[in-house]
């Protein structure tokens, strides 16, 4: 009982996965570890049957589930990988988040006509690759300028799969911060 309401006391965080990817995938359950253990309420919706519809045509989808699942009410941390970082960003034009916690974002989606936005006054982490060839670094940079987000670079590609554990141990901290 305990931990419920502590769970409920901190709010929910979340956690959206990447094309090509699922709730399951390895950074998406390594930050939910983190959330967890910190006593944060984890949700990590499944865009995998909207994705089979290509990038365009899953944006609006995707981002409409997202905000469908946000409990009223309750703060929020939204944290995402790649295309999950993307509606992240739009959704938290929308809901107004406690934290943004962005892995590899993408400025933009093919064929989609928002380019990437997120709310000015939310606080935001910037996670990237210096080897992003999907995302190329220097988008980020922008990014993180025109929000004046923290931004933390990398040596990895764009699936960060080689830096889990470091991205792990910078969102605890990040939520940390974000619960205070």
């Amino acid at each position: 009982m305990a931990a419920a309401v502590l769970n409920a006391a901190r709010g929910c965080v979340v956690l959206s996965h990447g094309l090509e990817s699922g709730p399951q995938a390895t950074k998406i359950s390594a930050l939910a570890e983190v959330a967890e253990r910190l006593g944060w309420r984890t949700l990590k919706p499944d865009y995998r049957d909207l994705d089979a519809r290509g990038l365009a045509a899953a944006a609006a989808p995707r981002l409409a589930r997202l905000l469908a699942l946000i409990p009223d009410g309750m703060p929020c941390i939204l944290a995402g990988s790649s295309f999950g970082a993307f509606v992240s960003g739009l959704a938290s034009l929308q809901c107004v988040p406690r934290g943004l916690f962005l892995l590899a974002t993408p400025p933009l989606i093919p064929g989609f006509a928002q380019p990437f936005a997120m709310h000015a006054d939310v606080p935001a982490c910037l996670v990237h690759g210096w080897r992003d060839a999907l995302c190329p670094v220097e988008a980020v940079f922008d990014l993180a300028r025109g929000h004046r987000a923290e931004l933390l670079l990398l040596d990895d590609d764009h699936r960060l799969a080689a830096q889990v554990r470091p991205i792990a141990a910078h969102f605890e901290r990040f939520l940390v911060r974000s619960a205070a």
